[in-house]
């Protein structure tokens, strides 16, 4: 099972520079990132409600809503970052340039996170091997950028 897991994590992965590009195409062709955003969240909106058409979820109780720390809201607001990013600078940067700085800015502030078992996350240090990993892809990215 724990294949699958990895299987579908670099899926969502390989994800990303699709959808970096299709929001960027959403952005020029509207000629307005604030709007582009809303469309895209308001596709994803649509999206989930057909997902959930097939999963039949029921409502999260009461009790869950008030147990939820504040922190865990605002996921969709740190997400609208992202989304604007890709928007304005995934074209201009290229979809390599773009994704590397994305991915490689997403490891240095999981380690970090990881390190002090922030935002719900268990507590996993930050070894060297750890970091020396992080800056490869530091190293990487510059070679990525520069040729």
């Amino acid at each position: 099972m724990t294949w699958l897991i990895y299987l579908l994590s670099a899926a969502a992965g390989m994800a990303n520079p699709a959808q970096s590009g299709a929001n960027a195409e959403l952005k020029k062709t509207l000629n307005h990132p604030v709007w582009a955003t809303v469309v895209v969240y308001i596709s994803g909106l649509a999206g989930m409600l057909l997902i959930q058409v097939f999963v039949r979820d029921g409502w999260p109780s009461r009790a869950n809503f008030l147990a939820t720390p504040w922190w865990a809201w605002t996921g969709g607001l740190l997400s609208i970052a992202s989304t604007m990013a890709g928007l304005v600078f995934a074209q201009r940067l290229g979809s390599g340039v773009f994704t590397g700085i994305s991915v490689t800015a997403a490891l240095a502030s999981s380690i970090m996170i990881d390190n002090f078992g922030w935002i719900g996350f268990r507590q996993h240090p930050a070894s060297v091997m750890r970091v020396i990993g992080c800056s490869l892809m530091i190293a990487g990215l510059w070679l990525v950028a520069k040729f």
